[in-house]
């Protein structure tokens, strides 16, 4: 456990919207000299969008599992509701995230509150495998916040509403 302490105190803070000072590969191959076998494992098969809770997974990512899991049925019934113009009132998130906005500026309002609800999850964690995983969730919405393309995305977007896909 003492190299969770020394691997977690190297790590620099990260800021939602700011590109993280270390590449993600510097992130994994540290964490799999420092990290034990069996978490190094269970570090590898994390993604922010997995919402398959399995019973070997860390209390704090079942706990993420959850929540992502309530995020996205939320959303689709949301989606479904407005697809047959009913009204529907999600309980996982406030409405404001998905409705004001293009598809872009959406996308980042759920990566910034998927960001919030990991961070709320933070002040309990500190030198514990529990930190890493909050840690390695953080750097893969940066990950993603950081690929969206303006071109790409409209150019997407525009073919989306010709061809009604």
């Amino acid at each position: 456990m003492d190299r969770y302490y020394y691997f977690i105190a190297e790590l620099p803070v990260l800021f939602f919207g700011k590109e993280p000072a270390l590449p993600m590969t510097w992130f994994v191959e540290e964490a799999e000299k420092c990290l034990t076998p069996l978490d190094y494992q269970q570090l590898q098969k994390i993604h922010y969008l997995s919402c398959e809770v399995r019973p070997d997974d860390p209390p704090i990512l079942q706990t993420y599992k959850q929540f992502e899991y309530e995020l996205r049925s939320d959303i689709a019934a949301w989606r479904h509701a407005r697809k047959q113009q009913q009204d529907y009132k999600p309980s996982a998130f406030p409405l404001t995230l998905v409705k004001e906005g293009d598809p872009l500026t959406v996308e980042k309002n759920l990566l910034l509150f998927r960001w919030r609800f990991l961070e709320s999850l933070e002040p309990s964690h500190h030198f514990d495998f529990a930190f890493i995983i909050i840690y390695y969730l953080k750097l893969q919405l940066l990950q993603k916040f950081f690929t969206f393309d303006k071109e790409i995305g409209k150019s997407k977007y525009k073919l989306y509403t010709i061809t009604g896909l």
